[in-house]
């Protein structure tokens, strides 16, 4: 009885050592990854809007120009904000020597129908250029933003021929200022100024 259990257990333990171990389960497959989503392209239409609306103005000046204007306008932007309100404007208006009141500051912003962003000055400026200007009233104009009480600062005139738009040079500033009547405060009469630069234009014509 002992000796047929033994052989019985030997048999098990010989079928159990012949039987393949199992086979490990195989590991889950990852799941594919998501696509991913194509990136949204803006609307041709927006685009398009926008490409107008900010080029017509700059394709009326050349890079140069509009280099000079984006000079001028970061020297105006005393917050830098990115925009000119009143106190940019009569801060301006006091480098150069002239004072100007709240009512000729709004009369300036009003001339633009929003707030006055660089694009949005050089629009104005481009307006102002096809309207045809005569030149002597240009010239006539732009000292006159110099003038006070008839006489123009000769310091402050310097100044802004050295630094703003078109700069002229140290010697281009003083040949222009030998040829110009300065009285003893400095000052210049700023109609004798237009009349000699006018006179000066007609004789070149």
């Amino acid at each position: 009885m002992a000796d047929k259990e033994k052989k019985k257990k030997k048999k098990v333990k010989e079928e159990k050592e012949e039987a393949p171990a199992a086979a490990p389960a195989p590991e889950p497959e990852p799941a594919p990854a998501a696509p991913a989503a194509p990136a949204k392209r803006p609307s041709s239409k927006s685009s398009k809007k926008a490409k107008r609306s900010g080029s017509s103005v700059f394709s009326m000046f050349t890079e140069f120009q509009v280099a000079e204007f984006k000079e001028g306008f970061s020297l105006m932007d005393k917050d830098k904000d990115g925009i000119l309100g009143k106190e940019d404007l009569r801060a301006t208006w006091d480098q150069v020597g002239k004072l100007v009141t709240d009512k000729e500051l709004d009369e300036m912003l009003a001339e633009a129908p929003g707030p006055v962003n660089f694009t949005q000055l050089l629009t104005l400026f481009a307006q102002r250029m096809s309207g045809g200007s005569d030149p002597d009233d240009v010239i006539r104009t732009a000292f006159k933003a110099f003038d006070k009480d008839g006489l123009i600062n000769g310091d402050n005139l310097k100044h802004a021929l050295l630094t703003w738009g078109d700069k002229f040079t140290k010697k281009e500033v003083a040949d222009a200022f030998d040829a110009m009547d300065i009285d003893d405060q400095g000052m210049i009469d700023t109609e004798a100024l237009i009349q000699m630069l006018i006179g000066g234009a007609e004789d070149e014509a």
